[in-house]
Parts: structure tokens; C-alpha cells; sequence
């Protein structure tokens, strides 16, 4: 990770010691001695893909651990069970301090990163990209799509702002108004985004086609069935990207590939990721 990237890191990072120190940790402050230093490691306690390291470093870092690395594995590493992630010596107060921070960003964005790596394994026979979404945790959206990256995976709009994204109840606005026309509102999402990408999402195949003749730039096919995606496939291939979402799974996410979508999009990725368990002790 480039330092430039990694300075906007830095807000949550702050923020993230701060909750937990708050006016200091009375328990390593009251015990251990302002000049001892101690060797330790972070030690895996599950398969995983490595992802936060770089975090790691800066969150330790701000503490003042004047931290001399001895061992540290790569980033978006595959490790066993009972792997070192890092080997280093500082200083006590601090090492102990941030310990808890610094496990929960590694733990966290390592379970992004094995679960998206998973997927991305799954397709790895076809032209797919597994994507993310917006389902993530508030303010650490930044952080997620991170590790998301790290897994192998591919970032889809960071936020409202960067894509068009047609969906169900902008439609339902439109006839409430008696507008409703998959034509009229990528038209008129066109005509105040010219420079930007135009995606709409549609449920059955007659607007799917609806969403091709209106020029959309990819059709978002939403909770649709593998068998109902093969047939508006034979329609879409070719002519317009195609993202398929909608309780998607490791189990038949292969299928989707298989059927020659463009991109899968996974909510679980991030909204419901299992944390990578692991440790840090003084040695």
C-alpha cells in the first residue's frame, strides 16, 4: 500500500484509539514500566487471507511503539492456521495498548478478504468480476473495499456520487407520477450524466430488453433465477455488460459465471463477514 493511500487510513485510524484509550489505559499504565520493551507476534488462529498489515504498522506507529520489525508476512497473503503474521519489538504500554485495535481491523478485513478471495476462486474459469457494494459498515467503507481489493475482488460505485444506478423505487417515483418508462429514465439520467455510467436495475427479461433499446451501459439483472439468466443472456452477450445480483452464494455462484455475466455482485462480502480469529502475545 502506497503511503498516499494510506493516509486516509488515518481519520479511523485516530478515531478508532481514541475510543478504545479514551483518557488512557489505566491497567497498562498502573503495571508495566514507561521503559520496558517486550518481543511479540500476532499469530493466526484460522486458515486466512492476510489483509490490514500496513493498518497494523500505523496503528502502532501512532502509539510511539518504535516498533523493530523481525518477521511480517505479505499482504493478501494465504496463511495457515498457526502462522506468524508479524514478529516485532516495542514498547510494552503501547504494544499492549493497541493491541485490541489492531486485531480488530486485521481480523475484520482479513474476513473480507478470504471470503472475497473464495469467490473470486470460484469463477476464476470465466471472464467475471466479483464485485462489493454499498453494504458496509458506516464510515469504514473506505477500509472494506480495501480489503475487498486485497481478496481479489472489484470495487463497484464507492458511493452515490460516482455511478448511475437506476433501481426499483426510482422507477416506482416515476410511476407514482405516471412516468414510469425504463426508457425515460435512463434518458433523463443520461441528459444530467453524460460522463458518468449508466446502470439500471430490471427483474424480468421484457425490461431487460427495454433497458438495452434505452442504451443502458450495464444491466443489473436483480434476484433473477440461473435459468432466467441463461435466457436473457442470449439477448444481452454481446451487446451490453451484464451484472447479476440477489442472494448469490458460494454454492452457485459458479453458475452465474457459467452463464456469461460480466459481473457478480456479493452484499456478503462485507454486510455479514466472519472475522478471522488471531492472537497477540509477548514472547
Amino acid at each position: 500500500m502506497k503511503r498516499s493511500e494510506l493516509k486516509k487510513f488515518d481519520p479511523i485510524i485516530s478515531f478508532a484509539l481514541k475510543e478504545d484509550i479514551g483518557t488512557g489505559d489505566i491497567t497498562t499504565n498502573s503495571i508495566v514500566d514507561t521503559k520496558d520493551r517486550t518481543d511479540f507476534v500476532i499469530r493466526l488462529k484460522e486458515n486466512a487471507v492476510i489483509c490490514g498489515i500496513p493498518i497494523i504498522k500505523e496503528i502502532f506507529k501512532k502509539m510511539n511503539a518504535d516498533l523493530r520489525i523481525k518477521h511480517c508476512v505479505k499482504e493478501g497473503e494465504y496463511l495457515r492456521k498457526g502462522s506468524v503474521i508479524l514478529k516485532a519489538n516495542g514498547k510494552t504500554r503501547a504494544v499492549l495498548t493497541a493491541e485490541r485495535t489492531a486485531l480488530n481491523f486485521c481480523q475484520r478485513l482479513s474476513g473480507i478478504a478470504t471470503l472475497t478471495r473464495k469467490f473470486v476462486q470460484a469463477v476464476k474459469d470465466y471472464e467475471t468480476c466479483i464485485l462489493d457494494t454499498r453494504k458496509t459498515l458506516p464510515c469504514f467503507r473506505f477500509v472494506e473495499k480495501y480489503a475487498v481489493r486485497v481478496g481479489g475482488g472489484t470495487n463497484h460505485r464507492f458511493g452515490l456520487f460516482d455511478q448511475v444506478l437506476i433501481k426499483e423505487n426510482h422507477l416506482y417515483i416515476q410511476a407514482k407520477k405516471g412516468k414510469w418508462s425504463i426508457e425515460n429514465a435512463i434518458t433523463q439520467a443520461r441528459c444530467k450524466n453524460p460522463r458518468k455510467i449508466i446502470e439500471i436495475e430490471v427483474i424480468s427479461l421484457k425490461h431487460a430488453i427495454q433497458a438495452l433499446d434505452a442504451g443502458a451501459d450495464i444491466i443489473l439483472l436483480d434476484n433473477m433465477p440461473v435459468k432466467k439468466v441463461k435466457e436473457a443472456m442470449k439477448f444481452l452477450k454481446g451487446n451490453v455488460k451484464v451484472e447479476v445480483s440477489g442472494g448469490i452464494n458460494l454454492k452457485t455462484v459458479r453458475q452465474y459465471a457459467r452463464a456469461g455475466v460480466d459481473f457478480i455482485s456479493i452484499g456478503a462480502l462485507t454486510h455479514s463477514v466472519k472475522a478471522m480469529d488471531m492472537t497477540l502475545m509477548l514472547i
